[in-house]
C-alpha cells in the first residue's frame, strides 16, 4: 500500500507541473501580445516638426485643455494657466485632482480631447518628440534604477556628456559626499531597480540625472514625499540648483515642499480652483487653507 501511494504521488507530480506551466504559459502569451502591441503603436504626431528657441526658457501655456482617459469621464475640465520663463509653478490638490494627468499631457504621452498646450507659443502637436521631450527634466517619485554603476545611472537618458558631466553633476547636488557611504563610490554596481540604495540615495541619483542633462524646463512629481524630512532637507540645495534660471512645474502632496513656489495652483475634481502665493491662499482661507490646515494641524488662528 505505501508503495502504491508513492508511485501515485510520482505519477501525478508531472501532470501538476504541466498544468503549472501551461497556466505561466498562458499568461506569458497575453503579455507578450500586450508588450508587442505597445511596441506596434505608431508614435504619435510628425518626426520632423517645428523647433522651439533654445535661447532660454519659454513660456509654458494650458489653453482650455479637456482630457478624459475614458469616453465622458474627464479627469481635466476647461483647465487653462500659464508658467512664465524661469517661473516655478506648484500644483496640489487631493488625490485624483488630476495633477500627474498635467505633466502627461505636456510631455504627450496623451493627447488632450479638447485645448491647446503651448510651448514658447507653438502648439506641443507640432513639435517632433524627441525635440519636445529632450528640453525636459523629469524627477518622480519612484526613480528608476539601472543595473549599472552609479555613474552609469547618472548618465542614463542622457546625450552621452560623459563621466566628466555626470561628475560635475553628481557634486553639484552633494552626492560625492553621500557616495563615501557606498562600498565602491560612484562606481558602486546598482542592483536591479536599485534595490542595494535607499530612497534617499536614488533619489540624489535621479536630481544628478536630471541636472546632468541640463533641461530647460523641469517636471518633479512627488519628487521628495517618500524620503524622510532630514534626507529633504539634505537635498533641498539640490533642488534649489536645479530650479535656478528654469521653468519648473512641481506637483506635491507635502506642502512643505512648495512654500516658496512663485505661484501655487490648487487642482479640484479636475478644475483650478485657486491660484496664487502661499501667502495670498492662506489669507483668502480657501480649499488651500484647509488643505495646509489639515497636513500641519494647525487651528484656523494660527493659518491667519
Amino acid at each position: 500500500m505505501v508503495a502504491f501511494l508513492q508511485y501515485g504521488t510520482r505519477f501525478l507530480r508531472p501532470i501538476q507541473e504541466i498544468g503549472e506551466r501551461y497556466g505561466v504559459l498562458q499568461s506569458s502569451v497575453v503579455s507578450a501580445e500586450r508588450v508587442f502591441a505597445l511596441l506596434d503603436t505608431p508614435a504619435p504626431g510628425p518626426r520632423e516638426g517645428k523647433r522651439v528657441d533654445s535661447s532660454g526658457a519659454a513660456r509654458i501655456q494650458f489653453e482650455h485643455v479637456w482630457f478624459a482617459y475614458k469616453p465622458g469621464q474627464w479627469v481635466l475640465r476647461d483647465v487653462s494657466f500659464e508658467i512664465g520663463p524661469g517661473e516655478m509653478l506648484a500644483v496640489v490638490g487631493h488625490t485624483g485632482a488630476g495633477k500627474t494627468t498635467l505633466t502627461n499631457l505636456l510631455l504627450r504621452f496623451y493627447e488632450p480631447q479638447r485645448g491647446v498646450i503651448r510651448l514658447g507659443g507653438v502648439d506641443i502637436r507640432a513639435l517632433s518628440l524627441p525635440e519636445l521631450r529632450r528640453q525636459f527634466g523629469v524627477v518622480l517619485q519612484d526613480a528608476y534604477m539601472r543595473e549599472g554603476s552609479v555613474l552609469d545611472n547618472i548618465r542614463f537618458g542622457g546625450d552621452g556628456g560623459g563621466n566628466g558631466q555626470a561628475l560635475r553633476s553628481a557634486g553639484r547636488v552633494g552626492l560625492a559626499a553621500l557616495a563615501e557611504h557606498l562600498p565602491e563610490g560612484l562606481e558602486t554596481r546598482v542592483q536591479e531597480r536599485g534595490d542595494n540604495l535607499s530612497s534617499g540615495q536614488k533619489q540624489i541619483i535621479a536630481f544628478a540625472r536630471a541636472l546632468a542633462q541640463d533641461p530647460r524646463y523641469l517636471i518633479l512629481d512627488e519628487a521628495t514625499s517618500s524620503i524622510d524630512p532630514e534626507t529633504e532637507s539634505r537635498i533641498q540645495s539640490s533642488l534649489d540648483l536645479l530650479f535656478r534660471d528654469r521653468t519648473s512645474l512641481v506637483i506635491a502632496h507635502r506642502l512643505s515642499t512648495v512654500l516658496n513656489a512663485d505661484r501655487i495652483l490648487v487642482m479640484h475634481k479636475g478644475e483650478p480652483a485657486e491660484s496664487g502665493n502661499h501667502k495670498e491662499l492662506i489669507a483668502r482661507k480657501g480649499l488651500y487653507w484647509r488643505l495646509y490646515q489639515v497636513q500641519f494641524g494647525l487651528v484656523s488662528e494660527e493659518c491667519e
